[in-house]
């Protein structure tokens, strides 16, 4: 193979921070190239900066040879350089044509030309061997399909080096494998791909190649087929991982939770389960299941139909979440950006944001206290940050997950629901946050873990709750819960069993 895109000693400092320090790496065409590296490590600046969004402050990229001077997103996509960002960029009301052609419409006179552009698009979809309707809106999409529009978007424009940001977080299994013979047709067609992602297993399948990254600085580049994950682990956080779910002795306290019967929206049906103290219970089940309106329901964020929840012995109703909070319950949404952080302001606003009320005296903060707050949760979740004033858009992804944590700590709550803590999240970071729920509960904290990852559910759980269209189907023990006995019940098996 030869190489197509070429970095050479690129360099791209922030204030205070340096995001990438001398960087050079090529990419072969027709080869699924891995970036790999710990939340930081500067995968996102690299990004940005082949897409053209930023400039770098030293170095050169080169493409087929030639040297792309002052990159901007015209000339990055005019060259064939194509990015899906793990947020989609889609307009929700606009067709898939309408989409796949923003910015980019066919026109006969003033007019847009939809015809040309549906056919058009009709060609791609083919390519792509997949059966989309161009004219339907993209907001009748599934996920899957809505990730497939954000490729066709860039084969419009004869994409020949494709970077993929995370693309398989919000997918199912089956999904996932629907997008890797996406990805292997694009490759037996030429097409480089940059893959990011922080599921180890996916690296082994689908990459021929992978570049750590740590701290902003070149590690190496390994074959995948010569390479081992403890490896992998090794080069991107700097130290070994020895156990990737750390061990804990379970101390299993009184009852703090107990749900009886309850009902929310048209879905959820007749839930009945309980979480001592001490106790981390894993919540699983398909996407769609009901995982997350479950915990919403008890948390006051959604409107409950029918039960009762009780609190450490007492019944209780959490009309609210601020209701919630002030009966030691917190909740870690499943999204961090649009549930649990105020992406523009400051790291310190955002760690005191739960706990306001009692750090005012009449209408002013008690200043020395809300310090003393944001340097002990920034010191004890090793928060990445030049200063608490960093705005947290400008963190990381798993920088954000832990203040999102600190802020909800802050509180002192005595039940936690985890809703997805590792999504998006790199290895290092995983094991950050795997250490601090044993340390919650070996306080004496209650958890409950809704995970989409069955090693993660299995790894960390004292009990296994799985759920199948609205229902509690199964509760297994650690010693019994297995991938496959997860997943039979999880499927709707249970009567089989």
């Amino acid at each position: 193979m030869s190489s197509i895109l070429e970095l050479n000693h690129i360099t791209k400092r922030y204030p205070g921070v340096v995001a990438l320090d001398d960087v050079s790496v090529s990419f072969e065409q027709g080869e699924v190239h891995a970036l790999l590296g710990e939340n930081g490590a500067g995968k996102s600046t690299l990004i940005k900066i082949l897409a053209g969004a930023i400039s770098p402050d030293e170095g050169t990229v080169h493409m087929d040879g030639e040297a792309l001077v002052n990159i901007t997103p015209a000339l990055s996509t005019r060259k064939g350089i194509g990015v899906i960002y793990q947020e989609f960029t889609l307009v929700p009301t606009l067709s898939v044509a309408e989409n796949m052609f923003l910015g980019k419409e066919y026109r006969k006179g003033a007019f847009l030309d939809k015809k040309a552009m549906i056919e058009k698009a009709k060609e791609v979809l083919k390519e792509l061997d997949v059966e989309i309707d161009p004219s339907v809106p993209v907001r009748q999409l599934s996920v899957a399909y809505q990730q497939i529009v954000e490729i066709s978007k860039t084969l419009v424009n004869d994409v020949r080096v494709l970077v993929m940001d995370e693309p398989t977080a919000p997918l199912t299994n089956a999904e996932v494998e629907s997008l890797f013979r996406l990805v292997k047709r694009l490759v037996a067609n030429g097409v480089t791909i940059l893959f990011i992602s922080h599921r180890m297993e996916e690296l082994f399948q689908i990459a021929d190649r992978v570049t750590i990254l740590r701290d902003g600085r070149y590690i190496k580049t390994l074959n995948m087929e010569k390479t081992t994950s403890g490896e992998l682990i090794s080069l991107m956080v700097g130290r070994s991982i020895d156990e990737q779910y750390p061990a804990r002795e379970s101390n299993i306290g009184e009852t703090v939770l107990e749900v009886r019967n309850l009902c929310a929206g048209n879905f959820i049906r007749d839930v009945s389960f309980s979480v001592r103290a001490g106790e981390i219970v894993g919540l699983s089940g398909l996407i769609g299941a009901g995982r997350t309106e479950l915990v919403r329901a008890i948390y006051g964020a959604d409107p409950m139909t029918g039960g009762e929840v009780w609190l450490n012995g007492k019944r209780v109703e959490l009309k609210s979440p601020a209701v919630s909070i002030a009966q030691g319950v917190a909740l870690l949404p499943e999204s961090r950006k649009e549930q649990g952080l105020v992406l523009k302001m400051s790291i310190a606003d955002n760690l005191i944001m739960s706990t306001a009320k009692r750090l005012s005296q009449w209408i002013f903060l008690k200043k020395a206290q809300c310090a003393q707050i944001v340097a002990d949760y920034i010191a004890m979740l090793r928060i990445k940050t030049p200063s608490s004033a960093q705005k947290v858009v400008n963190l990381s992804g798993g920088n954000q997950q832990k203040v999102v944590i600190g802020k909800f700590l802050a509180a002192s709550p005595s039940l936690i629901f985890f809703d997805e803590p590792t999504r998006g999240i790199d290895v290092g970071a995983k094991h950050e946050i795997y250490q601090l729920m044993n340390k919650l509960v070996a306080e004496g904290k209650a958890i409950i873990m809704i995970s989409s990852e069955l090693p993660e559910i299995l790894g960390m759980s004292d009990r296994v709750l799985v759920m199948h269209e609205g229902k509690l189907v199964a509760e297994l023990d650690r010693s019994e819960a297995t991938q496959e006995r997860i997943m039979h019940f999880a499927s709707g098996n249970a009567a089989a069993s």
